[in-house]
């Protein structure tokens, strides 16, 4: 009796061991704030309970974050994937959490995710891939979510009812939309649209606009980065 309680031990070690017993442990993450400026809060929209921002938030799934007049924030949602709200802007952090191979000491860490919803106003992205590890990162609006193709800066504004996608370097993809598209540097598209091919920037004053945007907000997000990244556990 003992043999088999000692051999039916053996045998979970094992299997824990190898490759196909042991899954991925996933757990949540948080929102890092590189930066705020103004009067920025966050917190649990339903219950209208919200508390100024600082560069000690921890900004969790669930969590809305909005901006007041001439106010912004830059937040790190993953490593890779950094973003700026702009003033008179609401964002919710719909999904934040990391998968690891189970090995507590290794450290290793198998996929990534993070995915926000754009209310109103207008958000910046910044995306690269930060290490061999997989990435899945989306931002979402009510007509429409995009994706990253690949490294790149990508800015996004709505108003509820209609949204607009510029992109200033790489390549994002709308692959849920009526018509998936995907939109390089350069171009811009919006939903709902009458148009099946991204638009070039330089016709639209707008979307003009919305690159400079980008483009200034870049140099910053990558400053800021490059310190988190150092200081980061995961």
């Amino acid at each position: 009796m003992r043999f088999v309680s000692f051999s039916s031990v053996l045998a979970v070690c094992f299997c824990l061991l190898g490759n196909g017993c042991l899954k991925g442990i996933t757990r949540a993450t948080a929102a890092t704030v590189f930066f705020v400026r103004g009067n920025v809060v966050f917190g649990n929209a339903e219950r209208n309970d919200f508390r100024p921002v600082t560069s000690k938030s921890k900004i969790h799934a669930g969590d809305t974050v909005r901006t007041s007049d001439g106010a912004s924030v830059n937040l790190a949602l993953m490593p890779g994937a950094f973003v700026q709200l702009s003033g008179n802007s609401e964002i919710k952090i719909e999904d934040l959490r990391l998968t690891k191979d189970g090995n507590e000491t290794a450290g290793g860490v198998l996929d990534r995710r993070a995915s926000i919803r754009l209310i109103r106003g207008r958000i910046v992205s910044l995306f690269s891939h930060s290490d061999r590890s997989a990435s899945d990162f989306g931002v979402a609006t009510t007509q429409v979510t995009l994706r990253p193709d690949s490294d790149c800066l990508f800015s996004v504004r709505t108003d509820g009812t209609k949204s607009r996608v510029t992109c200033g370097r790489g390549e994002v993809s709308a692959p849920d939309a009526q018509s998936p598209m995907k939109i390089v540097a350069g171009y811009f598209s919006q939903w709902p649209t009458p148009s099946k091919e991204p638009i070039a920037a330089i016709t639209d004053a707008g979307a003009q606009m919305d690159v400079k945007t980008a483009l200034d907000v870049e140099p910053e997000l990558l400053d800021q980065a490059a310190g988190w990244q150092n200081r980061r556990v995961f």
